[in-house]
């Protein structure tokens, strides 16, 4: 066997090299195509060889692709700042650019530290964040998730900062109704900031859906109105981590917009340039940004390829072709029809518990026993099974974790926002294909 040099996410397994991509399709350099259930990592949100994007990476490459941000600004970078203020919610952010979405998390979270600092408060430095979550893997984005395995090698190096209970009504952690709970998940969050002190608590931050930690889990309608009371009677200032839901993925063009939530911050990425060129943002409010100018008037982070003009040119290329085209409406009918045909599967599939999600960001949390919502044990492997013989009949899912502490198993279902009706039907045969062998290998 020929020696490797690429460090592949699973060092012994065999990837298929991928030859091209068009629509939702990718094809390897066998020949064989691959829908594209994922979007990747929920990345590709516009599909993949868009020609339009092309154009503009070719036109802007011909200008000038990098610049150091400590000697020049350019016309995209300051063009795609100007635009994510006025698509965000209330239309008055600063942008930080950096390259990826844990990025993005942990640079929200040093702005929210030095906006205390700035005026004169020293102990505000705790970001607190939920169990059920995921900001990415950089210690400090790291230390804000709750995602147990992701976590664990690294334990001795991180904070202990998820605390708060998720909004995650199929397994309520307090094992109430939603109909009668009295938004307790909400309220877990003033108990914690009262055992701390919120003179310790610089933020919270939460996913406005959760993602890889818990497959498209959505709060339930006055979670997140409820929440950011509990912060602004505090004085905490609230991170969204948007950079799974954000940029039209779940039927709006920010995931906080389906509750009238204005977030002080907004972590960007994945769909921010749709997957053509590396880049992440992390949006300050005007009031979080005063403090800093009328002080050290330095965000005391950077990044070499921040703000270069090669992606920024990218990504308001993605923003014209999603707002040309109507995407977000789009996510959101698609989203419907997808939903429907995957409880359709659910159906005929009792290792399916729940089916959930918002826009093209949906879930399946996959149980042993559908009646008492039982995991599999995690020796079965069961996410990985779904994931590993879905692609094998050319569907591509994304592998979250279980939302038991760790154990269970779930999948992500979030195709490119131009999927057709017809590739919807496509997806939801190979996967009830795919659910059912394994099913069958697993329960006999």
């Amino acid at each position: 066997m020929t020696r490797e040099h690429l460090i592949k996410p699973l060092l012994t397994a065999h990837y298929p090299t991928i030859a091209y991509g068009k629509g939702v399709f990718l094809y390897d350099s066998e020949g064989k195509s691959y829908l594209d259930a994922s979007s990747g990592a929920v990345t590709a949100g516009i599909g993949h060889g868009v020609q339009e994007i092309i154009d503009a990476m070719l036109a802007q490459a011909q200008k000038v692709s990098f610049v150091y941000r400590s000697q020049f600004t350019s016309e995209p970078a300051e063009q795609l700042a100007k635009r994510l203020s006025d698509l965000a919610p209330g239309h008055d952010y600063w942008s930080f650019f950096v390259n990826s979405g844990s990025e993005a998390t942990e640079t929200a979270m040093k702005i929210a530290i030095q906006y205390w600092q700035e005026q004169g408060v020293r102990g505000k430095t705790k970001v607190i964040s939920r169990r059920m979550s995921y900001h990415g893997i950089t210690l400090g984005a790291l230390s804000m998730s709750g995602h147990v395995a992701r976590r664990r090698r690294f334990i001795p190096l991180l904070e202990e900062l998820p605390l708060v209970a998720p909004p995650y009504c199929y397994r309520c952690p307090f094992h109430l109704e939603a109909s009668s709970c009295g938004m307790a998940c909400a309220d877990d969050l003033e108990t914690v900031i009262k055992r701390i002190g919120a003179e310790h608590i610089a933020a919270f931050i939460a996913e406005p859906i959760i993602g890889a930690a818990g497959g498209a889990v959505v709060p339930p309608d006055g979670y997140y109105q409820q929440i950011k009371a509990i912060c602004e009677r505090h004085g905490i200032l609230m991170i969204a981590d948007e950079v799974m839901t954000g940029i039209a993925r779940t039927g709006a063009m920010f995931g906080m917009e389906h509750w009238g939530v204005e977030p002080d911050l907004i972590a960007l990425g994945k769909g921010l340039s749709a997957g053509y060129t590396p880049i992440a943002a992390t949006l300050a409010k005007d009031h979080v940004m005063e403090p800093i100018l009328a002080g050290s008037k330095i965000v005391m982070s950077g990044h070499t390829f921040s703000a270069n003009p090669q992606s920024a040119a990218v990504s308001l290329a993605v923003l014209d072709y999603i707002e040309g085209r109507q995407l977000a409406k789009a996510a959101e009918e698609k989203g419907r029809c997808l939903l429907q045909a995957l409880e359709r599967v659910a159906e005929g599939c009792p290792i399916i518990g729940d089916v959930r999600g918002k826009g093209l960001l949906l879930g399946l949390e996959l149980v042993a026993d559908r009646a008492a919502k039982t995991p599999f044990a995690p020796a079965v492997g069961l996410t990985q099974r779904l994931v590993e013989r879905a692609m094998a009949k050319g569907l591509l899912i994304y592998p979250a974790a279980g939302g038991v502490e760790g154990a269970g198993d779930a999948v992500i279902i979030a195709p490119p926002l131009v999927i057709t009706n017809e590739e919807i039907d496509l997806l939801a045969s190979r996967l009830e294909e795919a659910v059912h062998e394994v099913m069958e290998e697993v329960m006999g």
